[in-house]
């Protein structure tokens, strides 16, 4: 039996569970969580076998502890389990910034930091909590790997492994080219959304731009619904990298304005020809790969 330790049981630790569980019915599943009653409406899910509060007796003999809970709560975990992780216990994440859990690992786990191998699935919804788990949420979807060079290779090649066993495509990169490539792509675009319904939410008349509000505001706004505490904990995990994609979209808002200001139709439908062929073109590779898989 395969014995998984999953701190967080919402919807990418209970995901995980699931698909596990899917894939190979000999993992047995242990979640710790902030409150009883996301233990228990995992366990009543089946996302979970059994619920535990104390992490000292919920580590033994486990091979895999899955740390699944927004990035500002991992630095804090690693502390609890550190002085209790047995000899062979590997140990990851979920979380949606590299750099600085790599380092607080390190800063925390001494020796057993080898065994730390850090992760971050591409996956995801806006829902969260068990009942948002699927088993089928990480199918064709890319997880990224940032082990450093001290990392035990065992201890990689068994995450790699439990991950493919998801239906994940797999794939490593440093942990600082991690933040900076998805500060651009993942990051600013959620802090964009977020902006852009708060401003609109704090006008005297939001109720009639809301009323008015159709399928495109629908799509550029749908990850304004994620989760508030974890894309704060990202946001300042990750605020370097993101004040510098957020330099680069004031400095391209600003020539668009300035264009718009000037009535320039010629140059507004270049910014928006080069656009469109770029999204279009990513559109279809991704498309074409996640049909190849």
């Amino acid at each position: 039996m395969k014995k998984l330790l999953v701190f967080g049981v919402g919807l990418i630790g209970g995901s995980l569970a699931l698909a596990l569980k899917a894939a190979n019915k000999d993992w047995h599943v242990t979640g710790i969580g902030r409150t009883g009653d996301s233990l228990q409406e995992a366990l009543a899910l089946g996302i979970i076998d059994e619920a535990a509060s104390d992490p000292v007796t919920a580590l033994k003999d486990v091979d895999v502890v899955m740390i699944a809970t927004p990035v500002a709560q991992i630095a804090s975990i690693l502390e609890r389990i550190a002085p209790h992780l047995e000899e062979n216990t590997i140990v990851t994440d979920a979380g949606s910034t590299k750099a600085e859990i790599v380092e607080q690992a390190h800063r925390i786990l001494g020796k057993a930091a080898s065994r730390f191998v850090p992760g971050h699935p591409i996956a995801g919804a806006e829902k969260s909590g068990p009942s948002a788990a699927q088993a089928t949420l990480y199918q064709n979807k890319k997880v990224i790997l940032t082990p450093g060079a001290r990392t035990d290779p065992a201890a990689i090649q068994a995450i790699h492994e439990l991950w493919l066993s998801t239906g994940a495509i797999v794939q490593q990169m440093s942990p600082a080219e991690h933040d900076t490539v998805f500060a651009a792509v993942s990051h600013l675009p959620h802090l964009l959304a977020f902006a852009l319904v708060d401003e609109l939410a704090a006008r005297p008349d939001a109720d009639q731009f809301f009323e008015f509000a159709a399928s495109g505001f629908r799509d550029f706004t749908r990850i304004a619904g994620s989760s508030p505490e974890m894309w704060r904990d990202i946001s300042l995990a990750n605020r370097t990298a993101l004040l510098q994609e957020l330099d680069h979209y004031q400095a391209s808002l600003a020539r668009l304005r300035q264009t718009l200001e000037q009535g320039n139709a010629a140059s507004l439908q270049a910014i928006f020809e080069r656009a469109s062929h770029a999204r279009n073109a990513w559109a279809e590779r991704t498309q074409s790969a996640q049909g190849g898989n």
